[in-house]
């Protein structure tokens, strides 16, 4: 099973860019689907981004359309998230995900494998 590890989060203000990596070993990462998830405090866990194995196709939820990119090297390993134009309310930790079964907007009850997250908070 694919172990991940995130990095890049922190502290910036609204309408800054911030590019979150997950790193994958143990695994061959090129055979699961990858996402990212977020969690606010006092909230649940809700999907962010996801991407298909070979990179070709991309999913992300109403609230980041446009401002959230979810990409994949597979000859690295690794899986990025570029956010641009943050919001407040993007604050939350980030973990990345992933899935051998299940592709698209994946419920997290699909995923088998989870990163320990990365905060993320934007101030306004």
């Amino acid at each position: 099973q694919v172990q991940l590890v995130e990095s890049g989060g922190g502290l910036v203000q609204a309408g800054d860019s911030l590019r979150l990596s997950c790193a994958a070993s143990g695994g061959t990462f090129s055979s699961y689907y990858m996402g990212w998830f977020r969690q606010a405090p006092g909230k649940a866990r809700e999907f962010v981004v996801s991407i298909n194995r070979s990179g070709g196709s991309t999913y992300s939820a109403d609230s980041v359309k446009g401002r959230f990119t979810i990409s994949r090297d597979n000859s690295k390993n690794t899986l990025y998230l570029q956010m641009n134009s943050l919001k407040p309310e993007d604050t939350a930790v980030y973990y990345c995900a992933a899935s051998a079964s299940s592709g698209g907007y994946f419920d997290s009850n699909a995923v088998d494998s989870w990163g320990q997250g990365t905060q993320v908070t934007v101030s306004s």
